[in-house]
Protein backbone atom coordinates (compact mmCIF):
# COMPACT_ATOMS: atom_id res chain seq x y z
CA UNK A 1 0.00 0.00 0.00
CA UNK A 2 1.43 3.36 -0.98
CA UNK A 3 1.14 6.43 1.20
CA UNK A 4 -0.22 9.54 -0.50
CA UNK A 5 1.11 12.93 0.51
CA UNK A 6 -0.73 16.18 -0.06
CA UNK A 7 1.08 19.06 -1.67
CA UNK A 8 1.01 22.52 -0.18
CA UNK A 9 -1.18 23.67 -3.08
CA UNK A 10 -3.74 20.92 -2.33
CA UNK A 11 -3.84 21.83 1.36
CA UNK A 12 -4.36 25.54 0.63
CA UNK A 13 -7.07 24.68 -1.89
CA UNK A 14 -8.91 22.49 0.62
CA UNK A 15 -8.86 25.27 3.22
CA UNK A 16 -10.15 27.78 0.64
CA UNK A 17 -13.00 25.48 -0.40
CA UNK A 18 -13.99 24.90 3.24
CA UNK A 19 -13.80 28.62 3.98
CA UNK A 20 -16.14 29.46 1.10
CA UNK A 21 -18.36 26.37 1.16
CA UNK A 22 -19.38 26.39 4.84
CA UNK A 23 -20.78 29.95 4.82
CA UNK A 24 -22.59 29.28 1.53
CA UNK A 25 -24.22 26.17 2.94
CA UNK A 26 -25.30 28.10 6.02
CA UNK A 27 -26.83 30.85 3.89
CA UNK A 28 -28.79 28.38 1.78
CA UNK A 29 -30.43 26.50 4.62
CA UNK A 30 -33.95 25.15 4.38
CA UNK A 31 -36.73 25.83 6.84
CA UNK A 32 -35.87 22.67 8.77
CA UNK A 33 -33.45 24.36 11.14
CA UNK A 34 -35.04 27.71 11.88
CA UNK A 35 -32.95 29.71 14.30
CA UNK A 36 -35.76 31.10 16.40
CA UNK A 37 -33.61 33.33 18.63
CA UNK A 38 -36.91 34.18 20.26
CA UNK A 39 -37.57 35.06 23.84
CA UNK A 40 -39.03 31.57 24.17
CA UNK A 41 -35.43 30.38 24.38
CA UNK A 42 -34.11 33.45 26.19
CA UNK A 43 -36.83 33.69 28.84
CA UNK A 44 -39.84 36.00 29.02
CA UNK A 45 -39.48 39.35 27.33
CA UNK A 46 -41.86 42.32 27.35
CA UNK A 47 -42.87 43.25 23.83
CA UNK A 48 -45.25 46.19 24.19
CA UNK A 49 -48.84 47.28 24.60
CA UNK A 50 -51.70 45.46 22.90
CA UNK A 51 -52.62 48.76 21.23
CA UNK A 52 -49.48 48.41 19.04
CA UNK A 53 -51.01 45.38 17.31
CA UNK A 54 -53.86 46.34 14.95
CA UNK A 55 -56.95 44.15 14.59
CA UNK A 56 -56.60 42.20 11.33
CA UNK A 57 -52.85 42.89 11.28
CA UNK A 58 -49.75 42.53 13.36
CA UNK A 59 -46.43 43.90 14.53
CA UNK A 60 -42.92 42.53 14.14
CA UNK A 61 -40.70 42.80 17.21
CA UNK A 62 -37.33 42.48 15.48
CA UNK A 63 -35.13 42.34 18.57
CA UNK A 64 -37.18 39.44 19.99
CA UNK A 65 -37.61 37.84 16.53
CA UNK A 66 -41.33 37.56 17.18
CA UNK A 67 -44.36 38.68 15.20
CA UNK A 68 -47.61 39.22 17.08
CA UNK A 69 -50.90 39.28 15.20
CA UNK A 70 -54.47 40.11 16.21
CA UNK A 71 -56.67 38.25 13.70
CA UNK A 72 -59.83 39.22 15.60
CA UNK A 73 -60.44 41.76 18.36
CA UNK A 74 -58.72 40.58 21.57
CA UNK A 75 -57.15 37.42 20.07
CA UNK A 76 -53.35 37.57 19.91
CA UNK A 77 -51.18 35.03 18.12
CA UNK A 78 -47.39 34.79 18.28
CA UNK A 79 -44.99 33.43 15.68
CA UNK A 80 -41.23 33.22 15.30
CA UNK A 81 -40.42 35.97 12.78
CA UNK A 82 -38.02 33.76 10.79
CA UNK A 83 -39.30 32.72 7.37
CA UNK A 84 -39.24 28.95 6.98
CA UNK A 85 -38.05 29.20 3.37
CA UNK A 86 -34.47 30.36 3.83
CA UNK A 87 -34.32 31.99 7.23
CA UNK A 88 -34.88 35.68 6.46
CA UNK A 89 -36.75 37.68 9.08
CA UNK A 90 -40.28 38.48 7.92
CA UNK A 91 -40.62 42.09 6.87
CA UNK A 92 -44.24 43.22 7.15
CA UNK A 93 -47.79 42.36 8.10
CA UNK A 94 -50.48 43.48 5.65
CA UNK A 95 -53.80 42.35 4.22
CA UNK A 96 -54.11 39.37 6.55
CA UNK A 97 -50.64 37.97 5.90
CA UNK A 98 -47.17 38.02 7.41
CA UNK A 99 -44.84 38.74 4.51
CA UNK A 100 -41.20 37.92 3.77
CA UNK A 101 -39.56 40.31 1.32
CA UNK A 102 -36.65 37.97 0.54
CA UNK A 103 -38.51 35.58 -1.76
CA UNK A 104 -42.19 36.50 -1.48
CA UNK A 105 -43.48 33.95 1.03
CA UNK A 106 -46.66 34.94 2.86
CA UNK A 107 -48.16 33.40 5.99
CA UNK A 108 -51.63 33.63 7.57
CA UNK A 109 -51.98 35.97 10.55
CA UNK A 110 -54.42 33.44 12.05
CA UNK A 111 -52.21 30.37 12.30
CA UNK A 112 -48.92 31.02 10.49
CA UNK A 113 -49.80 28.64 7.66
CA UNK A 114 -48.34 29.24 4.19
CA UNK A 115 -50.58 31.39 2.00
CA UNK A 116 -48.04 31.91 -0.78
CA UNK A 117 -44.71 30.10 -1.34
CA UNK A 118 -41.93 29.40 -1.94
CA UNK A 119 -42.06 28.48 1.77
CA UNK A 120 -43.66 25.08 2.32
CA UNK A 121 -43.69 25.03 6.14
CA UNK A 122 -45.73 27.31 8.44
CA UNK A 123 -44.11 29.80 10.78
CA UNK A 124 -43.22 28.35 14.16
CA UNK A 125 -45.46 29.50 16.99
CA UNK A 126 -44.13 31.68 19.79
CA UNK A 127 -45.85 31.51 23.16
CA UNK A 128 -47.25 34.79 24.41
CA UNK A 129 -48.80 36.15 27.57
CA UNK A 130 -51.19 39.06 27.62
CA UNK A 131 -51.59 40.69 31.03
CA UNK A 132 -53.82 43.73 31.05
CA UNK A 133 -52.70 45.62 27.98
CA UNK A 134 -49.12 44.30 27.88
CA UNK A 135 -47.83 41.55 25.58
CA UNK A 136 -44.80 39.45 26.51
CA UNK A 137 -43.24 36.20 25.40
CA UNK A 138 -43.89 33.29 27.70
Amino acid sequence: MTERKFTRRQAVGAVAVAGIGVPLLAACGSGDAVDSESAATNGPQKLGPTSDVPVGGGKIYQSANVVVTQPTQGTFEGFVATCTHQGCQVSSVADGTIDCACHGSRFSIKDGSVVNGPATQPLQTAKLTVAGNEIATA
